[in-house]
């Protein structure tokens, strides 16, 4: 995990060619293209985040400005990803993998991950992979990279057609992203 400090400059995060800014605090991003979407928010806080496996637990060292990323390949409701959003980054939940053969991975709806850095791929199985770094994703999204900075996100090889946009706190649990 990275270690910046709390207190680190904010104002718009530092961007180079090919990187698009988006300022970010404890607001919600959502991320669409096609039927799929993440929901992306910085971590806020310092925490331990533990890392249930099938053979061992780790815990890692969360810093605010690491992402939390929810990741529903498919769709589905916006309001559900929120809550898995904030059951990571408010109440700490760990978070549990599968091991690759596990039938469950096929009825994960969505997935998370934790870390300074996260890349989406769409030939990571469901719920299998233990390292934060990545995060799997619909063929729509695959290959974009986020990354927490102070005062917000870079996002590198956004897709064309993706929107990004800040999440309405007023929208109702009966909101679907289809």
């Amino acid at each position: 995990m990275s270690k910046r400090p709390e207190g680190s400059a904010s104002g718009s995060p530092p961007t180079a060619p090919g990187e698009a800014a988006v300022p970010l605090a404890r607001e919600i991003l959502i991320i669409r293209r096609g039927g799929s979407f993440l929901l992306v928010g910085k971590a806020g806080s310092r925490f331990i985040l533990c890392i249930e496996t099938p053979d061992d637990e780790y815990c890692l060292a969360v810093d605010p400005d690491d992402l939390v990323v929810v990741s529903m390949p498919e769709g589905g409701p916006i309001e559900q990803a929120r809550m898995m959003l904030e059951l990571v980054r408010q109440y700490h939940i760990p978070l549990v993998v599968l091991p690759k053969d596990h039938p469950g991975s096929k009825r994960l709806s969505m997935v998370v991950s934790v870390a300074p850095e996260i890349l989406l791929a769409c030939d990571v199985r469901r719920g299998t992979h233990p390292e934060q770094h990545l995060l799997c994703s619909s063929a729509e999204l695959s290959g974009l990279s986020l990354a927490g900075v102070p005062g917000g996100i870079t996002l590198k090889q956004l897709p064309p057609g993706a929107t990004v946009e800040r999440l309405n706190p007023e929208k109702s649990s009966t909101d679907k992203q289809q």
